[in-house]
């Protein structure tokens, strides 16, 4: 055989293997999109706001979209010198107008106000609301950032990252978007912040803007410097994937958490796509008797990675995971606890994109009381759960053994 033949074969035996899952991904979220209009989530149970003081600050947990909504538009419209607002999906509804409303009034009576929002991420959403008054200092991350330099994978990471920072002196931090679905529909968890980690988080959102503001094309907006330094609570800190500069802190983060757990890990994720490392070691920590769950969506809004989900289920059920499925609406959270003491919050989910490839921030408190309070949103979540059995699993009908074959190839690129 020749050697042009053998590059031949070898062009459409990769071919294959990549494009029949890529086909079939595309025609399954067709499918699923046609199943999808006019359908509305159920009802399902949320926790109040409650409140737990950390150091010199405090933290405000939040687990439905109109109770943070209303605290984060009340902390713009009394904002008096800066507001910093970052999100990744910035939808030109109701509640996305609200924001820009008020953002806008913002920028009328003399505050700073500083905007980032990912291109790609709003590519359906009108562009006529994306036209901003001038005291609105706006950031469209690019669809495309790699500009000339296609080669590098550092400049493909999207910006998923949602904060709020006003004054100084309150930050919000977490996976809620902006949006009329997300006040009502979807089940998601943010925090709110006061004490040293506001500035930490003004220095996450500083330091992307600094990154990002040159504009190859048109006026590129000034850097944003910082004033004041940061003071140190050591039992809350910050952690932000920063692609650009190939930093990921907050994978080792949870797999150094993961390593230490003795009593449990709690564990709720939007998408669930983990390389081999982070499986094995929820695996691991189940079998030396840790009581690991991973709560995820029954139906999320994306059908693929449900599917590509599917593929770690025998593993971690026969180490002895236990995986609960939330039903009848979109868990978006990106949370987890572990052992009574140490807890995350943030944006960034349980795959590749996340956790090696896209901008995330997630905060990290090692306390008991906050730890306490995840512990109870976790427990009301599980009240809305089916837990998926190895006997039920492994009992499931050949097609859709099947078709978590086919798609395998898929999971490194997600």
């Amino acid at each position: 055989m020749t050697p042009a033949r053998v590059l031949t074969y070898l062009r459409r035996g990769l071919l294959a293997f990549f494009g029949v899952p890529f086909l079939l991904a595309v025609g399954m979220s067709v499918v699923d999109s046609y199943r999808r209009r006019g359908k509305k989530p159920k009802p399902f149970p949320v926790s109040p706001p409650q409140t737990v003081s950390v150091g010199d600050g405090e933290l405000t947990t939040y687990t439905y979209g109109r109770d943070v909504y209303e605290d984060m538009l009340a902390a713009i419209e009394g904002a008096e010198k800066q507001i910093l607002f970052e999100t990744y999906i910035w939808k030109g509804d109701e509640v996305g107008g609200r924001f820009k409303a008020a953002l806008a009034a913002a920028a009328r009576r003399g505050v700073e106000v500083y905007c980032v929002y990912d291109g790609f991420a709003n590519l359906v959403v009108s562009p006529g609301f994306k036209h901003f008054p001038p005291g609105m200092r706006v950031l469209r991350y690019p669809v495309y950032a790699a500009g000339l330099k296609f080669w590098d994978v550092k400049r493909y990471g999207r910006d998923h990252r949602k904060i709020l920072v006003v004054d100084d002196e309150v930050a919000f931090v977490g996976g809620f978007n902006v949006g009329t679905p997300y006040a009502t529909e979807w089940r998601d968890t943010h925090v709110r912040v006061t004490g040293p980690e506001v500035w930490d988080l003004k220095r996450a959102f500083a330091d992307f803007w600094n990154l990002n503001r040159r504009h190859r094309l048109g006026r590129s907006e000034r850097p944003l410097l910082l004033e004041t330094a940061s003071e140190w609570e050591p039992r809350v800190r910050i952690h932000r994937n920063v692609p650009r500069l190939w930093v990921f802190p907050i994978r080792n983060m949870y797999l150094e958490a993961i390593s230490r757990a003795t009593k449990n890990v709690w564990l709720t994720t939007a998408y669930f796509i983990p390389d081999a490392d982070f499986v094995d070691a929820l695996c691991l920590a189940a079998r030396r008797g840790v009581d690991v769950r991973i709560l995820l969506p029954l139906k999320s809004n994306h059908v693929v990675a449900d599917w590509l989900s599917r593929g770690y289920y025998s593993q971690l059920l026969e180490a002895g995971v236990r995986v609960l499925r939330y039903r009848d609406a979109m868990v978006h959270a990106k949370t987890a606890t572990i052992d009574g003491s140490w807890t995350t919050v943030g944006t960034a989910n349980i795959d590749r994109l996340s956790l090696s490839g896209n901008y995330e921030i997630n905060i990290e408190v090692i306390d008991e009381g906050f730890a306490e309070v995840m512990e109870n949103i976790f427990a009301t979540d599980q009240t809305n759960a089916l837990e998926l059995t190895l006997g039920e699993w492994e009992a499931r009908d050949l097609h859709r053994k099947f078709t978590e074959a086919v798609l395998a190839p898929l999971r490194p690129l997600l």
